[in-house]
């Protein structure tokens, strides 16, 4: 009896001491996380608070804490400055359609072009799709010039009153901010993965009901394939919300230009650190609400596209 008592008390012991670890690792990972917040989270603190400041209050306080708090003289004028000195509404407007539509247009090519190399049989397939893959190694610096010398020579239609013209070039337009990023290796790549992650039983189903190639791209295979698209909408918004260098490039036109653009305004001359820190947190402020709002969604449909795949 003693034996089997002491057995008792020493398992009952250890499953103690169990639940007393797991509950330190529980509180280290959670403390852990609050300080990877907060060191995330300063930036932004620091880029909101100063753009309510003058820029003699921003020097004054950057040294201290008072950085990080809307104190001394507060006030919205840089944000009355930023509307004065560039249109932002026209940059915000552009760069909302840009992303949009090269979000919309992405999606359908390369899933389009994901289902031909993954769920039709024909040859040269994988010497394709190793030549696509290859292509995520060239850095966009490196095409960069050779792609405005090749949208230049493009044919474009223009409409002229209630004619119709043929002209060369596609600088200074909306499509050139749009098309040459509508393809893209990594959104095929990953469209494939998960296409291939899906039972090709599916097909002959639908083919033995008369269903086509692009029926059963539409019909089965889409609608499957949730978790790749939002993860390929939010990678492909992203960087189009975020480019710069190319609209600097192939754009002259002010009307034209998206939002990261108009950052250059503000170091002409005279730098404004206010105004800079007021725009920068008007460009940001959308993107963060979005991905706070669809947090959920953008963490399940990566890990979903990665088991999958």
């Amino acid at each position: 009896m003693t034996t089997l008592t002491s057995r008792r008390f020493a398992t009952t012991r250890t499953a103690r001491g169990k639940v007393a670890t797991t509950r330190r690792r529980t509180w280290v990972v959670v403390a852990f996380r609050i300080v990877l917040a907060f060191v995330f989270t300063l930036p932004l603190l620091f880029m909101f608070v100063s753009s309510l400041k003058p820029d003699l209050q921003i020097f004054k306080d950057v040294a201290s804490w008072r950085a990080f708090a809307p104190l001394g003289h507060i006030s919205w004028d840089n944000y009355r400055g930023v509307f004065d000195r560039v249109p932002f509404a026209r940059f915000l407007l552009n760069s909302i359609g840009i992303s949009l539509i090269t979000v919309a247009l992405g999606v359908f090519v390369n899933s389009l072009a994901a289902f031909g190399l993954s769920r039709l049989q024909w040859r040269g397939q994988q010497l394709v799709l190793t030549a696509i893959i290859a292509t995520l190694i060239v850095p966009f610096e490196t095409l960069a010039l050779p792609l405005v010398w090749w949208v230049n020579k493009l044919p474009s239609l223009e409409l002229h009153g209630f004619h119709l013209t043929f002209t060369t070039g596609w600088l200074d337009t909306y499509q050139v901010q749009v098309i040459p990023f509508v393809a893209n290796a990594f959104s095929i790549y990953l469209f494939y993965q998960y296409f291939s992650s899906i039972p090709r039983e599916l097909d002959e189903a639908a083919r033995m009901d008369g269903a086509g190639s692009f029926r059963i791209y539409r019909n089965v295979v889409m609608p499957l394939s949730g978790p790749a698209v939002a993860t390929v909408a939010i990678l492909t918004f992203l960087p189009a919300w975020n480019s710069y260098l190319w609209p600097l490039m192939v754009v002259q036109t002010e009307s034209l230009r998206p939002v990261m653009v108009g950052m250059q305004y503000f170091f002409q001359l005279n730098v404004a650190w206010g105004q800079v820190m007021a725009y920068a947190s008007m460009i940001t402020l959308p993107v963060l609400a979005l991905f706070l709002a669809f947090q959920r969604s953008f963490i399940n449909s990566i890990a979903s596209s990665g088991v999958k795949g």
